[in-house]
């Protein structure tokens, strides 16, 4: 349920098309649905303008099938984020119409078009290629939050022209997501290029002293570059999210 499908409802019961009582079961399931083990938010786009995204992560194939029918039945798209291979297949025999977008670990059931949100468009720019799937996960849940998304991969600061051959791009974004593994630099490279907010994500990219991503993420906690934030270790869900409230309209 968000704004415009609660409009639609009320529009079609003033038009004598939905009778008092279907109304009322359209909006039953308010606040949740219970289901024993998870209680699903059915109303969080009412609220906060984003429906409740699922965490694939320690899920079973009949629990994300289960919270994704009931998320489905408001009407809105369904994402579940950091959902393994594995899961993927098994989920996609439960529900023949979800997408899977392997690299990302995404699954994504499309019922609604997106609707375009963004006053600008948001560019995501990673290090280097074991850093895209982070970088694909915040693109693409960017986009299904209804923004352009511009991609500038592998750009990392070993090779500072590959960053300054894309600087247009990065220039006309209304917020840069930047991600990076290793030491994190990127991030306070493009900080200092740009007048956007910069969504800092570290990667857990990296050998021995980068300690899974820790490395980075202090790194980018302690950037001189004043208009860098930072999210968690491969959270690139988080920056997109974040990203998509800073650019809305």
């Amino acid at each position: 349920m968000d704004r415009e499908r609660l409009n639609h409802l009320l529009d079609s019961h003033a038009r004598g098309e939905l009778s008092r009582d279907e109304l009322v079961e359209a909006l039953a399931v308010a606040p949740f649905v219970e289901l024993g083990d998870a209680r699903v938010d059915t109303h969080r786009a009412l609220r906060v303008g984003v429906p409740e995204v699922v965490l694939g992560t320690g899920k079973t194939v009949d629990q994300l099938r289960r919270i994704a029918s009931t998320l489905a039945a408001t009407g809105g798209n369904v994402l579940i984020t950091r959902i393994a291979p594995e899961v993927a297949a098994q989920l996609r025999d439960a529900l023949p119409q979800i997408e899977i977008l392997a690299t990302p670990r995404l699954a994504i059931l499309r019922q609604a078009p997106v609707q375009p949100r963004g006053r600008g468009p948001i560019a995501v720019v990673c290090a280097g290629t074991s850093d895209v799937p982070v970088a694909e996960e915040a693109a693409a849940v960017a986009e299904l939050f209804g923004n352009k998304v511009e991609r500038v991969y592998d750009a990392g600061v070993a090779g500072l022209h590959r960053l300054l051959d894309s600087l247009d791009v990065l220039r006309r974004a209304s917020v840069v997501i930047a991600v990076a593994g290793m030491e994190g630099a990127l991030a306070s490279v493009v900080g200092g290029l740009v007048a956007a907010p910069v969504i800092a994500v570290p990667t857990s990219i990296g050998y021995g002293v980068s300690l899974g991503g820790v490395a980075a993420v202090l790194t980018m906690l302690s950037s001189c570059a004043s208009n860098v934030t930072v999210v968690n270790i491969d959270n690139g869900f988080g920056a997109a999210y974040v990203a998509s409230l800073i650019n809305r309209e």
